[in-house]
């Protein structure tokens, strides 16, 4: 390889590095949603917690901003859900594109 071809590839990789964390970033605050007086980030953890709940028709539970917010479970847990597949799955498609331009 010559050099221009060395730094096309650099930068190449470069972009495509910058570019994966905008996806990131953008679909990280697309997870975020208000329900029953609280802020939420739909993901692993807030729906793992929901999960480990007894079956209970109210719980309090921290939100986002560490406010406690009394919730219930099975409907945080339906939106939540939700709310993560649709965004994970539009994430996938704008990464399977991006890898495809690469």
């Amino acid at each position: 390889m010559d050099t221009n071809q060395l730094i096309s590839h650099s930068k190449a990789r470069f972009d495509h590095q910058a570019a994966k964390r905008v996806l990131r970033e953008k679909y990280q605050a697309k997870m975020i949603f208000a329900h029953a007086g609280g802020m939420w980030r739909a993901g692993p953890e807030l729906l793992t917690v929901l999960h480990s709940c007894p079956v209970l028709d109210e719980i309090v539970i921290l939100d986002l901003y560490d406010n406690p917010v009394r919730i219930d479970p099975l409907a945080l847990q339906h939106l939540a859900h939700d709310r993560w597949q649709e965004q994970m799955n539009a994430w996938l498609l704008e990464y399977n594109e991006l890898s495809q331009r690469r």
